[in-house]
Formats: structure tokens, sequence, C-alpha cells
């Protein structure tokens, strides 16, 4: 599937947005979008999953 992309022109803070390069481990803004939109979108797959899941496992039959 091709990605499609799309140009857009907003506000952010500089200071947010490097953090944010840092946290991720990419070099240039446009990078660190993307891989911030990709890293919400994980995070609340892996919520739901575990809101589904919970309490479907026996205690103790996951260990650290």
């Amino acid at each position: 599937m091709a990605t499609k992309l799309k140009r857009k022109s907003f506000f952010i803070d500089e200071r947010e947005l490097e953090a944010a390069r840092r946290a991720l481990g990419v070099e240039t803004d446009a990078e660190t979008v993307r891989a911030a939109l990709r890293e919400i979108t994980r995070m609340k797959a892996l919520a739901r999953f575990m809101d589904k899941t919970r309490g479907s496992l026996p205690s103790g039959s996951f260990s650290p």
C-alpha cells in the first residue's frame, strides 16, 4: 500500500518538537511528526488490547 502524504502548515512549540525528536531518536521535523503519529497510534492500539484482555489471563501466567 502506497503512503499518501499531505502537506500541512501549522504552528508548533519548538521545545516540544526538539524533546520529541530526542525521545524518538529521529533527525528531522518531518520524521519527528511522522514517528510521533505512529507511536500514538501504537499506544492507543495497545491500550485497547489491554482493556479487551483485562482479567482474561490466569493469575501468575505472566512474569516479567
